[in-house]
């Protein structure tokens, strides 16, 4: 029986799968074909919501005698853009100057493709970890996130599976690959700032009331001042205008309603109820500045809305893991990986409800880019870290 030891080979055949989110497109089956020759029995449950499309996802699980470590991925990917403008076909897997080129190469097939190859490695060595090891893949990573993550661990957990540890597998490397171990993320809220004004000629100001100015107003509140200077584990907190909108095509009509909207990436200064009391307290407190409306009395009419569900702010401070990953690192690449809560929100913000998770995984420069691709020698580093982080969190015990 061959077992599937290599990851370009096991990447190849992820890439050629074309899982645009929300499509399975191949991949969840694909992954299987690896994972039953190692022992794994597989569940591909699919969840739905109304307003959202159906999500297959898969859950596998190696069992053993021990601690319980979770792999988590997604096989999900962003779409292509334009076809014409990719050196390879998206969906591929061609190598060129020893590069395989795909969509989802690096973001994040890369990293299960490795993972994968480092559990067959270690079965062929040891005949497996005296322990159980888990994949946790969703299809919903790059889409809403209602019906991946979320309801697969609800759904594993109300099954009776319980984790010591879970690692993500997304590309947290910024040039390097052992530049970076993710330890937490950021929390991060999004809302909506509508300003209501009253609709008129731009010649007769004093007969409208122009809501730009008003917003005006109300975002400088946002930006300033600084939410906090940071703290010892995380950058300072920040918000970000993402959109200004008045929807009017005409240049000679003051609109009657403009609109901001704005993400705050948050660290453990705040919860989300904290922070969105203070938004709430800034704007109140605006709202009855005349910076940029003189001569009105009135208060900026405006409306704040909040959108989607907040990410809570997370700190792993299980040493055992955060320790046993550091030391793979430096034994296969030869330096120590800066232990890092920057960049964006991922699946592990789920899962840190359930245990103690970190991030590492490949190089992220080309992801959701045109060109999407990933190094055959990096594919290779990467899964002897992830064969020696195995070896070194179940203790190098294995079973008879």
């Amino acid at each position: 029986m061959t077992l599937p030891t290599d990851p370009a080979s096991n990447l190849a055949a992820l890439i050629r799968c074309a899982s645009v989110t929300p499509e399975e497109g191949g991949a969840l089956t694909a992954l299987a074909a690896m994972l039953e020759p190692l022992g794994f029995a597989i569940d591909r449950p699919v969840f739905s919501e109304d307003g959202t499309p159906d999500i297959e996802n898969l859950y596998a699980r190696r069992s053993g005698n021990g601690p319980h470590l979770m792999f988590a991925g997604h096989t999900d990917v962003v779409p292509i853009g334009d076809t014409a403008a990719w050196t390879h076909p998206p969906f591929s897997a061609a190598i060129a100057n020893g590069e395989m080129y795909g969509r989802g190469a690096v973001d994040m097939k890369g990293g299960i493709a490795c993972f994968i190859a480092a559990v067959a490695r270690h079965v062929e060595k040891h005949g497996g970890p005296k322990g159980s090891v888990s994949l946790l893949i969703t299809g919903d990573e790059e889409g809403p996130a209602i019906n991946g993550t979320v309801k697969l661990l609800e759904w594993a957990a109300a099954k009776g599976e319980k984790w010591d540890a879970a690692l993500v597998g997304e590309p947290t490397n910024p040039n390097a690959l052992g530049d970076m171990i993710k330890i937490g993320r950021r929390g991060s809220i999004s809302g909506l700032v509508t300003v209501n004004g009253r609709q008129g000629h731009a010649a007769y100001p004093q007969l409208a009331d122009n809501p730009v100015r008003g917003l005006l107003t109300l975002v400088d509140a946002l930006l300033d001042p600084v939410f906090d200077a940071g703290t010892v584990d995380f950058q300072p907190s920040n918000l970000e205008v993402t959109s200004v909108d008045v929807g009017n095509p005409a240049t000679n009509v003051i609109p009657a309603r403009a609109t901001a909207a704005f993400n705050i990436r948050f660290n453990d200064t705040w919860t989300p109820e904290t922070l969105q009391a203070e938004i709430h307290n800034r704007l109140d407190k605006a709202s009855r500045r005349k910076k940029y409306r003189q001569g009105r009395n009135e208060p900026i009419d405006y409306e704040l809305t909040w959108k989607d569900r907040p990410s809570q702010v997370f700190l792993t401070r299980d040493d055992r893991l955060v320790a046993a990953l550091g030391r793979s690192v430096a034994a296969v690449v030869g330096r120590e990986p800066a232990l890092s809560t920057s960049g964006g929100t991922s699946d592990a913000r789920f899962i840190k409800d359930y245990c103690p998770v970190v991030e590492f995984g490949l190089v992220g420069k080309t992801m959701h880019m045109v060109d999407e691709r990933v190094p055959v020698s990096e594919l290779e580093t990467l899964t002897r870290i992830y064969l020696r982080f195995i070896e070194d969190w179940f203790g190098h015990m294995v079973d008879p």
